[in-house]
């Protein structure tokens, strides 16, 4: 089976890297030849970390290496894929003229999905001549570590498409829960108004980034806490979250005033260098503001 995968950033190559190591032939594609070959270097860079780590024998790596192409031609990208897995950023409209792009050049049976964290699925589907074919694979970032795949089920999509993800999910060894489209899903629904509490929490000097999410790691099992976790998928990612849940679901998601003065101020977390945190060669390295000393 082939996999097409649409995006080259991190959540696109990450998609990419599992499918392949999953044995099937993949094809990452993005606008512009310097973004395929980034995200190509990306899967290269991850495998490599497992192999430093004797996560991955450098047969594998190799193997999986063996069953990427890159291209910029998304005619060809889509034309023999039977899955095509659309990683592009959160922005309904661009979502909805890829996924429309795609099923021009796709077979009838082709399965279509979004990676969306937070947008409507059915609404996407509705752009599309066959819709029922439409579904969401919310992968969660980085996703060659991340074990779970949150399958949402569109207005649309049918039994066939439905039961086509979950077997996906299940050969690229990740674990699936399947949820109905509803804005916010159910893990970025309940993971934003934690997020959005901790940042609330801040604001009023209950407790410094670090020790919120100490706190969070070690009473409740959190593998990482909510603020560092807002760092990682990036602040600006986060408000955009905010402020469509905001929208649909009410004020309980209107997103603080520090995360907004972060995101105007540019400081996105870990890929600008620094948000709550200050990041220096992808690790923290301390905390950014007056909370004291990080000693995480």
């Amino acid at each position: 089976m082939q996999v097409t995968v649409l995006g080259a950033g991190s959540m696109g190559h990450g998609i990419a890297q599992v499918s392949a190591m999953a044995g099937y032939d993949v094809v990452l594609r993005d606008i512009e030849s310097e973004l395929v070959e980034k995200g190509l270097e990306g899967i290269r860079e991850n495998l490599q970390g497992g192999v430093d780590r004797d996560k991955v024998t450098e047969d594998e790596m190799e193997a999986t290496l063996g069953r990427v192409e890159g291209t910029t031609d998304l005619a060809a990208a889509v034309a023999d894929a039977e899955l095509v897995v659309e990683a592009v950023p959160e922005d309904m409209d661009l979502k909805q003229d890829v996924l429309s792009a795609a099923e021009a050049e796709t077979g009838e049976e082709t399965v279509i999905a979004s990676n969306t964290s937070s947008l409507s699925v059915t609404e996407m589907a509705s752009a599309l001549d066959r819709p029922e074919r439409v579904v969401g694979l919310h992968f969660f970032n980085p996703p060659h570590l991340m074990d779970l795949v949150e399958i949402v089920i569109a207005e649309q999509t049918d039994d066939r498409t439905e039961a086509f993800a979950v077997d996906y999910v299940r050969e690229i060894d990740k674990e699936d829960v399947v949820v109905r489209d509803s804005a916010g899903f159910a893990t970025s629904r309940l993971g934003l108004v934690t997020g959005l509490e901790a940042i609330r929490m801040v604001e009023e000097g209950v407790a410094s980034p670090a020790d919120i999410d100490e706190a969070m790691k070690l009473g409740y099992g959190y593998p990482m806490g909510p603020i560092e976790l807002g760092d990682h998928v990036g602040l600006d990612v986060r408000l955009h979250i905010a402020e469509h849940l905001r929208e649909e679901l009410g004020e309980r998601f209107k997103p603080p005033q520090a995360l907004r003065r972060k995101v105007r101020a540019g400081n996105l977390g870990k890929k600008s260098g620094e948000g709550f945190y200050v990041w220096e060669d992808g690790e923290r390295a301390g905390m950014s503001g007056d909370w004291g000393e990080d000693d995480a």
